[in-house]
Order: structure tokens, then C-alpha cells, then sequence
């Protein structure tokens, strides 16, 4: 528990062939980019990850590729949620013993009671002696949903905080009054979270803006609001754009764009058509996302 979690932290996505095959070297091109552009670490296998999508050898090859690639200094936070308790343990000790510096998981998808939410969590928590993240995202499961179905979770041991993947930025608060360890989840208020006292924010846009998220941040931690502000803007008008195709496939495609070929989302996730890429790029060169393709490269 003497790692202590803060700063920018992409949301990784995960490079795969039309087979859906792990591509280790574009996945490594990328971590580098992104520790290059200054992030402190890596949150891998997460939902924009795909690692739900992929067999849990191809997520323990993500966790050792994204270890072996970070320099000193810097994090990766492992998610390990998985349809059985009995996986995502599994998954757990592999990170820790590949040498993964926290943990995190999304609730058990599902009509799963609060006990049972606890039940899991307490059990992926105590696999190992890592700090662990609640994934808090009520869009994702029936609990947690409360301030106290949260402090609940957060008191369980190894327990850090959360992923706070929610609009609510009054509950974000009073969590931090508590002193949880909180990361802003949605990457269009990350500067409001920030504000509300979020240690920091891990997002899928990340990948190919994580300047811009890097200077929010820094911004933000010498009380230099008028500039979050607008960086924040810079950011909501690439989310914008992004949230107008499907999203995993749009990141993957700017960083095609970018010079980083990434593959393909896994299936069920379906592509982008080539009206809608040509459509994405026209957009993209247009007012501040312009400026992508320097920023990131």
C-alpha cells in the first residue's frame, strides 16, 4: 500500500489484428509514446482495453508488455474484472507477480446484490498486497450506487479508492473528504473532477491527446484554472467528435492517422466504414483537434 496513485493515466487501448490477435510491438510503440507525452502511467485491460473481449492469456501478455514497458517511476494500474471471481483472481496474482503496481476491476456485470459486490471485491482485494481500484460506473452495474455503498468498499484492506467513472461530482467531493483516493473517469470533465479534488483521471481519449491531458493536470495543480478551462475545451471538442462514431474504433483510427497502426476493435465492436473514416479525418482537421497530429507525434 506504499504506492501512492496520482496523475494521468491512459486508459490503454489494446492493438489487435483482424483475428484478434494481441499485437505486442504497436502496443508497445504506443506506451512509449504516451510515457514520452509525459503520463504516470498506464491503466490497461479496461474497458477501452477491450480486456472483458479477450481470453485471459492474451490480458496477462497486455499486463507483462505494459510492465516491460514502463520506465522507473511511473505505474500501471492492472484491470482484472472478469466474468467469474475465480478468473479475475487469477488475473490479479498474475499482475502482481509480473510486477503491476495496483489493481482494479469493474462490479461484477449483472443483478448482483451489494453483498455479493462485496463478497467479489473483498476477494480481489485480498488476492494480493496491491492497492486495489474500485471501478465505480453506474451505467456498468446495479451496485455500488451510494456514498455508503461506497465508503463500504473502500474500508475493505488493500482497498485505494476508485476509478470514478460518474457526472456526480458532489459525491466525488464528499469521498475525497473522506480521504479516498479518487481518479476522474470521464475524460470531458476531467478539469471539474480535478477541481472537486480528484487525484487524477484515467481516459480513453488519453491515447492520442495525452498532452493536452497532461497540461490540464498540471495546470490544475498549481491552481491555474482559466488554463484548465481551456484545455478542457480543447478536449471536448476532439470528445465530441469521437462520441460521434464508435469510440474505441475512432482512437484507433486517429492513431492510424497519427502513424501508429493499432488493428482493429474485437468483435462485437464493429468498425468504422470508409465513408465514416474519410468523414472522422474531414473533421479532425478542423479548428483545435487540428493540432492532434503535432501534439501527439
Amino acid at each position: 500500500m506504499a504506492v501512492e496513485l496520482q496523475g494521468i493515466y491512459p486508459a490503454v487501448i489494446t492493438p489487435m489484428t483482424t483475428d484478434g490477435v494481441f499485437m505486442p510491438e504497436a502496443f508497445e510503440a504506443l506506451c512509449g509514446r504516451l510515457y514520452q507525452d509525459g503520463v504516470d502511467g498506464l491503466y490497461v485491460c479496461g474497458q477501452t482495453g477491450e480486456g472483458l473481449s479477450m481470453s485471459l492469456e492474451q490480458r496477462k501478455a497486455v499486463a507483462e508488455r505494459a510492465v516491460e514497458a514502463t520506465p522507473t517511476g511511473r505505474q500501471v494500474i492492472v484491470h482484472v474484472g472478469a466474468s467469474s471471481t475465480a478468473a479475475a483472481m487469477d488475473l490479479a496474482r498474475h499482475a502482481a507477480r509480473v510486477g503491476a503496481h495496483a489493481l482494479s476491476s469493474l462490479p461484477p456485470a449483472g443483478s448482483y446484490s451489494m453483498d455479493e459486490v462485496y463478497g467479489y471485491y473483498e476477494a480481489l482485494a485480498g488476492a494480493t498486497d496491491l492497492p486495489f481500484l474500485v471501478y465505480y460506473y453506474p451505467g456498468h452495474a446495479a451496485h455500488p450506487r451510494t456514498y455508503d455503498e461506497l465508503m463500504r468498499l473502500c474500508e475493505i484492506p488493500n482497498v485505494a479508492g476508485l476509478k470514478f467513472t460518474s457526472t456526480d461530482l458532489y459525491l466525488l467531493r464528499r469521498l475525497k473528504d473522506n480521504a479516498v483516493t479518487v481518479f476522474s473517469g470521464f475524460d470531458e470533465i476531467l478539469a471539474a473532477g480535478l477541481l472537486m479534488g480528484a487525484d487524477g483521471g484515467i481516459g480513453s481519449f488519453y491515447n492520442v491527446a495525452a498532452r493536452w491531458f497532461v497540461e490540464l493536470y498540471q495546470a490544475a495543480r498549481r491552481g491555474d484554472w482559466e488554463r484548465a478551462r481551456v484545455l478542457q475545451s480543447k478536449v471536448n471538442g476532439l470528445v465530441t467528435i469521437g462520441l460521434r462514431y464508435q469510440p474505441h474504433a475512432a482512437v484507433k483510427e486517429i492513431l492510424r492517422w497519427q502513424g501508429l497502426d493499432c488493428g482493429v476493435c474485437a468483435a462485437p465492436r464493429r468498425r468504422l466504414t470508409p465513408a465514416e473514416v474519410e468523414q472522422l479525418q474531414a473533421e479532425l482537421n478542423e479548428g483545435a483537434t487540428a493540432s492532434l497530429r503535432p501534439v501527439c507525434i
